[in-house]
């Protein structure tokens, strides 16, 4: 049955670096998809983002607003609203809040069981 699932009914994961809440996985009845609404503060202390993976999935980021960067491979590009980024299983990567504001993105992987950053 189809349902709307609130973003404040959304499960806080406690992530380093941000606030990432799990819209939807198999945690909440998915059998196919997991859906995470992220959001970056700006870099206040110096602090910098280490890169992660996820070696059983891809992920597809949209940023819905802020600015950012966007680093894999050695190499960083900037982001913003309207850019989406498609990252292949395995690959490290992390995306990096350069605005004033907090760079929010939607993040999805075609799994609804994330295993966990590597």
């Amino acid at each position: 049955m189809a349902r709307v699932i609130n973003l404040d009914a959304a499960r806080e994961l406690g992530l380093p670096g941000r606030v990432s809440r799990e819209i939807i996985s198999s945690q909440e009845g998915s059998s196919a998809v997991t859906l995470r609404h992220v959001e970056i503060p700006p870099a206040t202390d110096g602090a910098t983002r280490e890169p992660h993976s996820h070696s059983d999935s891809e992920e597809c980021t949209h940023v819905l607003s802020g600015s950012g960067v966007f680093w894999a491979e050695g190499a960083e590009q900037p982001v913003g609203p309207g850019d989406t980024i498609l990252v292949p299983p395995g690959e490290p990567h992390y995306t990096r809040n350069t605005g004033d504001g907090p760079l929010v993105l939607l993040c999805f992987f075609p799994t609804a069981s994330l295993g966990q950053h590597k």
